[in-house]
């Protein structure tokens, strides 16, 4: 059976927040929009059902990790690209030839306190964490020692 692997997903919490998937039916939904293409193919090849996430509140004054969440469907074709109504409408991307993808993902716990961007910048065991090389990817792996460390720091129980 494949290891777990972590993720920290990015997302702007005015237009989705982990709130917002904590209301979700189920507490579930797709992570649609992707449209970076390293971002894709880490989506498509490397995210699995099982994986835990570290929600990401971005583009805000105190950026922060706010939560966690589970990947309960790998990557599948992102049919927003395909839907000229949506706002992620890409012409380019068919029913037949996909070219974004995206994941489902289920609402698992809010931290008991946020992380920002500005204490993960303190914690030594984070300094080689692809979110503090300044990486603007919106999916972005995160190491097994990275996951704790941050967990820690959130008083959230493992």
């Amino acid at each position: 059976m494949p290891m777990r692997k972590y993720w920290l997903f990015k997302s702007e919490p005015s237009t989705f927040s982990l709130e917002d998937l904590k209301k979700r039916p189920g507490s579930t939904e797709h992570w649609d929009g992707v449209r970076n293409f390293q971002a894709r193919n880490t989506l498509r090849d490397e995210v699995k059902e099982g994986d835990l996430v570290l929600f990401y509140h971005s583009s805000i004054p105190e950026p922060a990790v706010v939560g966690i969440a589970e990947v309960v469907r790998g990557g599948y074709p992102d049919w927003t690209a395909c839907d000229p109504r949506s706002e992620h409408f890409d012409p380019r991307s068919t029913e037949a030839k996909p070219i974004w993808y995206m994941v489902d993902v289920r609402y698992v716990k809010s931290f008991p306190r946020s992380v920002t961007l500005a204490e993960l910048k303190t914690i030594p065991e984070l300094a080689d964490m692809v979110l503090l090389r300044k990486s603007r990817l919106s999916i972005q792996p995160v190491r097994e020692k990275q996951w704790q460390s941050i967990l820690h720091h959130g008083e959230v129980d493992a």
